[in-house]
């Protein structure tokens, strides 16, 4: 696998000792966040908008209304930057100061594409849902011709990145380490904590079980 090619823009320049240039890095990143923020401009005003985001090789989709500000100008061709970030646990430091964090970053930029074969739109959403619940897709109702309209798929390529980690200790300073305090990692991780069902659901339906997707 072609490692990730530094360029001006993902040069990381705080803390360069943390870049990563694995694409396997990368391609994690955004299959176990899920979630993306999708930055970028319109006339001087600049936006942020979290979105749900999947990866299929190396191009990340995201979907949304025609209608919306953010598919216009991306449609447009409007230049992005979209982040992703997992916190992989709290670093406990004897001092305020040195307290941190274990984490796993990707910033990609670029331009979006429209996806407008309907092969590509169908695969992407039907990869988009199994992503979420493995198996769903054969169970429920496929995607109307209205529907499909009324939304945009957008796919921007996973080229022009940077990835930065970081893992381990507090960084201590010498005078603190014998300070009687508890150090170390507290740990988190992205679990389901139930499968709750709605008053949609028909009395006597099995529960699935997705966890394994999470």
């Amino acid at each position: 696998m072609n490692p990730i090619t530094q360029t001006q823009r993902t040069k990381i320049r705080r803390g360069p000792a943390r870049a990563v240039f694995d694409r396997e890095m990368l391609y994690q990143i955004f299959d176990e966040a899920r979630m993306a923020h999708v930055g970028f401009s319109v006339g001087e005003q600049s936006y942020v908008i979290p979105m749900l985001a999947w990866r299929v090789g190396n191009q990340l989709y995201i979907h949304g209304s025609r209608g919306s500000r953010m598919i216009k100008a991306l449609t447009e061709g409007a230049h992005s930057c979209v982040t992703a970030t997992l916190i992989d646990g709290m670093v406990l430091s004897k001092s305020a100061f040195h307290h941190s964090t274990n984490y796993r970053s990707a910033v990609v930029f670029g331009q979006f594409r429209v996806v407008d074969d309907p092969a590509e739109v169908n695969e992407s959403l039907k990869l988009f849902l199994e992503g979420i619940a493995p198996g769903r897709w054969q169970n429920v109702r496929p995607p109307s011709e209205k529907e499909l309209k009324a939304t945009s798929i957008l796919a921007i390529e996973l080229e022009e990145a940077s990835v930065k980690v970081r893992t381990g200790p507090a960084n201590e300073d010498q005078e603190d380490l014998d300070l009687p305090v508890w150090t170390g990692e507290l740990q988190l991780k992205q679990v389901v904590s139930g499968m709750v069902p709605d008053d949609n659901t028909p009395a006597g339906t099995d529960t699935p079980d997705y966890s394994q997707a999470w």
